[in-house]
């Protein structure tokens, strides 16, 4: 299983929502790759409003405000 993590510098939200994700990953046993939106200008444009995303296997399973309920559904389910 793929799963990135979207989010940039100085953004709570995005804070909130890896200690989130990172809940959900010790229980599923999966890695994370964390990408900052800012490094990549095709990326910020695609997801500066968007903040933080999380995406599993290409596709945006959550965004915004991440809760730990609907990850582990969504990353459970393969």
């Amino acid at each position: 299983m793929d799963v990135k993590f979207y989010s940039r510098s100085h953004c709570e939200l995005c804070v909130e929502g890896l200690r989130t994700l990172k809940l959900v990953q010790e229980e599923l046993g999966f890695s994370i790759e964390i990408i900052d939106i800012e490094q990549d200008e095709a990326i910020h444009e695609k997801y500066m409003l968007m903040i933080p995303v999380v995406e599993k296997d290409g596709a945006v399973i959550q965004y915004g405000n991440i809760d730990y309920v609907t990850l582990m559904e969504q990353l459970a389910s393969e």
